[in-house]
């Protein structure tokens, strides 16, 4: 390898962009990932005290008397 084309190798930059857009397009998917990660533990306990709110409530025929068991988690 000659001098000269050492020289061509070390100014070339054409792949830099792609190299630039793989790098930003990884940092944007672990980024996804961090946020789902933080957003899906919220969404369980959330889910769970729905369903366990929906569970313990009672439904009343008439209107005459409501009746409704509320717990505190």
């Amino acid at each position: 390898m000659s001098y000269k084309s050492f020289q061509n190798f070390l100014s070339e930059d054409s792949g830099a962009v792609t190299v630039d857009w793989v790098v930003l397009t990884a940092a944007l998917v672990g980024l996804g990932l961090a946020v789902m990660s933080v957003v899906s533990t919220g969404l369980e306990d959330l889910s769970g005290d729905i369903q366990t709110q929906l569970e313990t409530d009672q439904i009343s025929a008439s209107f005459g008397t409501t009746t409704t068991t509320t717990t505190t988690p």
